[in-house]
Order: structure tokens, then sequence, then C-alpha cells
């Protein structure tokens, strides 16, 4: 693995700004994170935290309300916010490309899935329709989709929610990118399918040499499929590091509060344990923390100052008072293991 990361996001801020500018909302605030190539970063948060945001900021695919007002986001060593519109449609579907939650949100029901799988072949790659509609083939049959010969020639209406996912993976490998974003891609799926498709996403990792950023709010798919870890709260990144030190010691209360929420089977708790309170609006955060209200390990100083980002250990921080020297509190009692 390279040393130098395949993403490196700097001290990324978006923002939404209504019309008269009254009203500004920090979906991302500050954010620090990287990505090695052939790596998967898992990014979790409540809705509303920033994490769609995030995705479509790296891509520069922001709605009109949205701007990015600050930071660097440095791509294959360029920084992406350097380019111009038309630089950054050579990027997007060939070098960077993103699976949405909704499939039906990525595929045109007028038009059949060959035309559709092999659309970025052609634009990116200048490929002759008759060679794109080879490569869409290939490429059904390599995200196991049974007679791709047949179902080429169909279209999204007639494709099961299973099988449309698949296809919109089919798009996002086509030209082979370096980053495959995929943004809660399982959502709509039961769990039989989400297993396979998440079997399938490891493979075509492995098979291309894709790094991977997955975007979900279920902490057992980020155990299955990354290696790091992004835990986002109130636009700000608020944990990273590796997985399986988060998850054995998380050294933020909201890290600790989302593990401590998932259900296990050898639990005798009568109820489901529920984080208290509300995520805060992002168009008038609450003085110091952003989770400060919602925090039963707050201090009086969480209440007034935010908190920097820390260096808890080696490739891994936090944005919590509890975790700097000196503050008045342990963060001992923190990073103990979750019940």
């Amino acid at each position: 693995m390279s040393s130098q990361p395949l993403l490196s996001l700097e001290n990324l801020s978006t923002h939404y700004v209504s019309q008269q500018g009254a009203r500004v909302v920090r979906a991302v605030d500050d954010v620090t994170l990287s990505l090695h190539a052939g790596g998967t970063l898992g990014i979790v948060g409540e809705s509303g935290s920033g994490k769609s945001t995030l995705a479509l900021s790296i891509l520069r695919l922001l709605p009109p309300a949205a701007r990015i007002v600050g930071g660097r986001m440095i791509f294959e060593g360029e920084n992406l916010l350097d380019k111009s519109d038309t630089e950054m449609r050579r990027v997007r579907g060939k070098r960077i490309a993103m699976i949405l939650q909704d499939p039906m949100a990525s595929l045109n029901p007028l038009f059949s899935i060959g035309n559709q799988v092999g659309e970025p072949i052609r634009v990116h790659e200048g490929a002759s329709r008759a060679s794109a509609w080879e490569r869409a083939v290939a490429l059904l049959k390599s995200v196991r989709i049974a007679s791709p010969e047949t179902r080429v020639s169909q279209f999204p209406h007639e494709m099961s929610g299973g099988m449309r996912q698949r296809i919109v993976g089919a798009i996002g490998i086509s030209c082979e990118p370096r980053l495959l974003i995929a943004d809660e891609p399982t959502t709509s799926l039961d769990l039989t399918i989400q297993a396979q498709y998440l079997n399938l996403l490891r493979d075509l990792q492995r098979e291309h040499g894709l790094a991977l950023i997955f975007i979900t709010h279920n902490l057992g798919i980020v155990a299955k499929m990354c290696d790091q870890l992004a835990v986002m709260y109130a636009g700000q990144v608020v944990e990273q590091g590796p997985v399986s030190r988060i998850f054995s010691a998380p050294a933020h209360p909201y890290t600790r509060a989302l593990l401590g929420s998932i259900p296990r089977m050898t639990d005798n708790r009568q109820h489901l344990t529920a984080i208290e309170g509300q995520p805060p609006d992002l168009s008038s955060l609450p003085p110091g923390c952003a989770f400060a209200p919602r925090c039963p390990m707050a201090i009086a100083r969480c209440r007034v100052e935010a908190p920097p980002e820390v260096a808890i250990d080696e490739g891994r921080t936090a944005r919590c008072w509890l975790a700097v020297p000196g503050v008045e509190a342990t963060a001992a009692t923190m990073r103990s293991n979750v019940a």
C-alpha cells in the first residue's frame, strides 16, 4: 500500500445557504479524512449528520444552495476544488464513481439496461455503441445477474430491487474507477439479498483494486466491510480510526452510544437502548460541543467551548474534551469496553 493517501480531505466545509443568506446550515464542518488505495472507509451517523453531503462534496455534485466554503480535496495528488466543471466531468464516473441509496434515482426508465451500463464507457473511453453493449453484457455477468444477454435489452422496471442495485454497481465499476462511494446501497434490500450484495462489493473491490467509501447506518455492515471508520455528528467527524479499535474501546460518548444501541442476542435487557434527545439544528448549533445536550458525560466546558480534534493514538482521533490530557474527567471511563 502506498504511503500517500488516494484521497485526502483537509478541513473540508460545505454549507447550505438560503437565498438571502440569512440561514446557513453547516452540513459538513471542518472534516479531515484520508483513504488509501484499496482501503475501505465506513462513515456512520444519524440521519442529517452530513454523510451524504460529504459524499456529494467529493464529487462536486452539490445542489444549487450548497457551497464548499473551505478546505481541500486531494485525489491522486490533485486538488479537486481547483478543477473546472469540464475537468470534473472527466473525473466523475471514470476515476470516482458513486452508488446511490435508491437505484431508481440512478436508472432512467426510458432507456434499456445495456444503454445505461454502456453510457459511461462511451462517454469516458470513446467506445462504439456495439463495443459498449458487449462490455455491458460482461459487466452484468460480473455482478452476477443471470442471463445477461437477455437482461441487457430490458428496462429497469423489469428488474427486482436487488437486480437494480447490482446494475447501478455495474455502472459504477464500468470504467474501473479508483474510488467507489456507496451511499447506503443496502437500505432497500432484504437481509438475504443484502448479504449477497455486500459479498459482491467485496469481490469487486478485490478484483478491481477499488478504494471504497461505505456510508451506512448499520454498524454490523461496518464491521463486515470496513477497515477504517469515521463517526459523524452535526456535520463533524467526532471520531475516526481503525474499526477494530473503535468497536472495542470507543473514545467519544456518541460513538459509545451508537455501539450501545446495537441489540445483542445475549442481552437480558427488556428494552432497546436509545440515545436521548434529538440531533441539533445545523443552522442553529448550540455553543460548545454539539453533542453536549445529549451527552451523559458532559462537563461544564463541553457546553461553552467546542473541543479540538485530539489524537488518541496512532491513526485515531476524537473531538471530545474528555480525551484532552489534563481536562477534569477521565478519558479512561469513556474508553472502557462497550457492555
